[in-house]
C-alpha cells in the first residue's frame, strides 16, 4: 500500500522518538524538553570513607537459684570486662559502665513457676572511642573474655561493634561535587549529539544521600570501618 504524504510525517516523528527514548535510557537522561529547550540528567556519584567513631557494647548475662549469687557473678564479669578494656588502652572516659540487673523470674505476674533457674541477670559495659582501629583490634582479641566463662552478647544480637561516621558533612560535598560532575558530562555529550549547546543549570534536585558497609550489604551501615557514600541527584540544565 502506497505511503501518502500526510502518513510520512508522523511515522517520521513517531520513529524519531521511539529512537530518543531508547538512547536516553542508556544515557541516563530522565527528561528532555524540546519547549523550553532544557534536559534533565540524574548523576551519580560513589565515595569510599572510612569511619570515624565507634561504639562497642560488651553485654554479659548470668542465672542462678540465689539473688546474691548472680549479682556477685555479674560484678565479678563487669571487673573482667573493665579490666580487659583497661588493657587495651581505652581510658575511663573511653569506657561506660552500665547498672546490673537482676530479675526474678517468679515474681512476675506471668511467671512460670516451673523454671530451672529462678533469678536471670544482665550487664553491660560500652566502650565509645573515635579510635576506630584500636576499638576493632580489642574486639578481634577479646577470647580471653570467653575463656574466663564471661557470656558475651549484644541486644540486637550482633557482638561486634557498631561503626559510625559522625563527620558526614564534612565529606559530603565532596560527594556532591562528584554527581554534578557525572550529571554534567552526561548533559553536555547529550547537547552535543543533538546539535546544541549545554547552558547554565537551572534546577537541581540533591536527592537521599545514603550511607552503606563497604562490604556489599545493604542491611546495615554500621558493621565495617570502611562506609561507602552513595547519592542520585537530579539537575536540569538549559540548551542553547
Amino acid at each position: 500500500m502506497p505511503v501518502t504524504r500526510f502518513g510520512i510525517v508522523p511515522a517520521l516523528i513517531l520513529g524519531a522518538a521511539l529512537a530518543f527514548a531508547g538512547w536516553s535510557v542508556g544515557q541516563g537522561i530522565e527528561r528532555f524538553r524540546l519547549a523550553d529547550r532544557s534536559v534533565t540528567v540524574k548523576g551519580l556519584a560513589e565515595l569510599d570513607v572510612k569511619s570515624d567513631f565507634a561504639i562497642w557494647t560488651l553485654g554479659f548475662r548470668r542465672g542462678g537459684s540465689s539473688f546474691d549469687e548472680v549479682q556477685r557473678q555479674l560484678a565479678a564479669d563487669r571487673q573482667r570486662v573493665v579490666a580487659f578494656l583497661s588493657e587495651q588502652g581505652f581510658t575511663a572516659e573511653e569506657i561506660e559502665v552500665r547498672p546490673l540487673q537482676v530479675q526474678d523470674l517468679l515474681a512476675r505476674e506471668w511467671g512460670n513457676s516451673d523454671v530451672a533457674l529462678r533469678f536471670t541477670g544482665q550487664g553491660q559495659v560500652l566502650v565509645k572511642s573515635s579510635r576506630v582501629d584500636a576499638v576493632a583490634k580489642a574486639a578481634n582479641a577479646s577470647d580471653p573474655l570467653i575463656q574466663a566463662g564471661i557470656q558475651l552478647e549484644n541486644p540486637d544480637g550482633f557482638a561486634g561493634p557498631r561503626y559510625q561516621l559522625r563527620g558526614f558533612n564534612e565529606v559530603k560535598p565532596q560527594l556532591l561535587e562528584e554527581a554534578t560532575r557525572n550529571a554534567r558530562e552526561q548533559a553536555a555529550k547529550f547537547a552535543a549529539d543533538a546539535g546544541a549547546t549545554l547552558g547554565d543549570l537551572r534546577n537541581a534536585n540533591q536527592g537521599v544521600i545514603r550511607v552503606l558497609d563497604d562490604d556489599g550489604s545493604d542491611m546495615d551501615s554500621s558493621r565495617t570501618i570502611g562506609k561507602r557514600l552513595r547519592v542520585v541527584s537530579t539537575f536540569q540544565f538549559a540548551l542553547e
